[in-house]
């Protein structure tokens, strides 16, 4: 693997994260104080795992599974206690030799995010109810309800907390910051990787990773480390609305890349809200096409585009995006994605979401450039938070005085690794595939998400080093809504789908 402290990487403050809606910014008032008490759980007094038994009905076919709650000390080198992660585990029962049974590792991303989303809004046995499409809330209090689109019936499903979230946490809260960073935290979540397969004999096992937002960066790092460190060769990844390279997610003077990969998903949000009509699909390809000649060339160009050129330009961006012509230009043609967010539908007093920009609610402060609040993220976060909770103790019997870190802030500041240079792992990816060419990388995308929107992460796979007997071991799959597409109930069926083929 790449080493992580000579990777392209920029470094990227808590206060862009809050701004890009990564982090709460509620979370961010914790202090070290209330860090500290939240580990008065000492790693010494760690909970016997909590195994229950129970089944879901999956493809018609009811099937008994193990479900154990449980916390893994990682130590160091010396076998002194440094964090324990905290994991729930789900092992389908009857199968003649479970050690020849797949099994996936499954994490979203944050930085600062526990697994919950994909643990009990996608992959787990128990789900999160929804609206049909996701986009509007249920009234509280929800509880979880089986999930018929799980995929426990193609493989055993481990979900991980990164130390600081969910109920992980570091032996020493002043040691913490080992963890929060990019080669930490590939550190640690290999460890766990490692240890959980080596405790269980899965050696044996084909190995998958399910990796969302940051999560899929982590697992694309995880791709190469895993394999360097531990000689342990993947049979599969699955980057869930994600990014490789940070170029594509931070707008900004001299970067103009994200201004490029983010017009789709301009084009398919401004389509969704109705502001502009036809094919949405062969939109978006306009859109992809133009920002990928006349777009990159106007803003390749700078101060030596002509006024005229400006002008066509803007026409372009206006008929594929929705805006005011002289918005954009006054924007000298570059529609940051937060105030898209803020301006589309601001004549209906409206802001749309982030995660997922079919959502749309009342903007809370019209006269500002920007929106002060994710809507998308206001659907999910209650429903998930109360749920997980009430799941934990009622149902798996978890029983803990520490508050789960559904997203937290403790995790910042997150170390990027370097100055002045952009996080990318893609050499990670190149790598894995060059050692293990039977590996396989599935890229998923929501045609809503101004989070990590697709092109992206399409961007930087096309730009792989890699040659073209290798480039077939890397598919893609799209899906309707945003970020967390599955809370769209076509989106989960077509994952499970997706999922179930990729893994068997």
């Amino acid at each position: 693997m790449p080493n992580i402290a000579n990777m392209q990487i920029k470094p990227v403050t808590f206060a862009f994260l809050l701004s890009m809606g990564i982090a709460s910014p509620l979370i961010a008032q914790d202090t070290a104080s209330s860090e500290k008490a939240s580990t008065e759980h000492n790693l010494n007094e760690t909970e016997k795992p909590v195994v229950r038994h129970n089944s879901v009905t999956i493809d018609g076919k009811s099937i008994d599974y193990t479900v154990t709650t449980s916390e893994l000390k990682l130590t160091d080198d010396e076998g002194k206690s440094e964090a324990s992660i905290f994991h729930v585990s789900y092992i389908k029962k009857g199968e003649s030799d479970p050690s020849k049974r797949p099994v996936v590792f499954a994490f979203n991303g944050g930085p600062g995010s526990s697994a919950v989303w994909l643990h009990l809004g996608a992959l787990g046995p128990r789900i999160v109810p929804t609206s049909p499409d996701g986009t509007t809330p249920l009234d509280p209090p929800i509880t979880v309800q089986e999930n018929p689109y799980s995929i426990l019936n193609v493989a055993d499903l481990v979900f991980i907390d990164p130390v600081s979230t969910g109920l992980s946490r570091p032996e020493d809260p002043d040691k913490a910051g080992k963890f929060h960073g990019v080669k930490g935290d590939l550190d640690s979540v290999g460890e766990f990787i490692r240890r959980w397969v080596t405790d269980n004999q899965r050696w044996s096992s084909p190995k998958y990773l399910i990796g969302e937002s940051y999560g899929a960066l982590r697992a694309a790092g995880l791709s190469g480390h895993l394999q360097n460190r531990y000689g342990m060769h993947l049979n599969g990844v699955v980057l869930l609305s994600g990014l490789i390279d940070f170029r594509t997610l931070s707008p900004s003077t001299g970067n103009d890349l994200s201004y490029i990969v983010y017009l789709p998903t301009l084009t398919a949000t401004a389509h969704y809200h109705g502001v502009i009509k036809g094919d949405r699909d062969k939109l978006m390809q306009e859109a992809k096409t133009f920002a990928d000649t006349t777009y990159l060339s106007a803003l390749h160009k700078g101060s030596k585009f002509t006024s005229q050129e400006k002008e066509e330009v803007a026409s372009t961006l206006s008929k594929l995006t929705g805006m005011n012509k002289e918005w954009i230009l006054r924007n000298d043609l570059r529609i940051h994605p937060s105030k898209f967010r803020k301006e589309l539908l601001a004549e209906q007093g409206k802001v749309v979401g982030r995660f997922d920009s079919r959502v749309a609610w009342d903007a809370m402060n019209p006269g500002s450039d920007h929106p002060s609040y994710d809507p998308s993220f206001s659907v999910a976060k209650g429903p998930f938070s109360t749920a997980m909770l009430d799941y934990l103790t009622r149902e798996l019997g978890w029983e803990d005085k520490r508050t789960y870190e559904i997203l937290t802030g403790k995790v910042h500041p997150w170390k990027w690794g370097a100055t002045n240079s952009y996080v990318n792992l893609s050499d990670s990816i190149e790598g894995a595939l060059s050692d293990n060419p039977k590996a396989r990388f599935l890229i998923l995308c929501g045609k809503t998400d101004l989070a990590t929107p697709p092109g992206g992460i399409l961007h930087s796979v096309d730009h792989l080093k890699l040659p073209d007997q290798l480039r077939k071991n890397i598919s893609v799959e799209w899906y309707e809504a945003g970020h967390m597409f599955y809370l769209n109930q076509p989106d989960l069926e077509k994952l499970h789908k997706d999922l179930s083929k990729f893994i068997q």
